[in-house]
C-alpha cells in the first residue's frame, strides 16, 4: 500500500530525494539499527539524521509537506 505512494512522492521531488526500501527480514541489523518495529516504517533523514519517522501507512500529503520542510 505504500509503494504506489513512495512512486508518488518520488515522480514529484524527482531528483531531490532518495527513497530506499529495505526487506527487514533479511537486512535485520539495519532494520535494529534504526529500530523498526513494524512495517511500512519511514525514515526521512537531513543530513544524516533523521528528521521525521513514520509507521504505517502515510499519505502523500503529509510526506509532501515534511519532505518540503527537511530540503528547507
Amino acid at each position: 500500500m505504500q509503494d504506489p505512494i513512495n512512486e508518488e512522492i518520488k515522480k514529484k521531488f524527482g531528483d531531490k530525494i532518495e527513497i530506499k526500501k529495505i526487506d527487514v527480514d533479511t537486512n535485520f541489523e539495519l532494520a535494529s539499527k534504526f529500530t523498526v518495529h513494524a512495517v511500512p516504517t519511514l525514515i526521512l533523514e537531513r543530513d544524516g539524521a533523521v528528521f521525521k519517522r513514520y509507521t504505517g501507512v502515510t499519505q502523500a500529503r503529509i510526506l509532501e509537506a515534511d519532505i518540503n520542510a527537511a530540503l528547507k
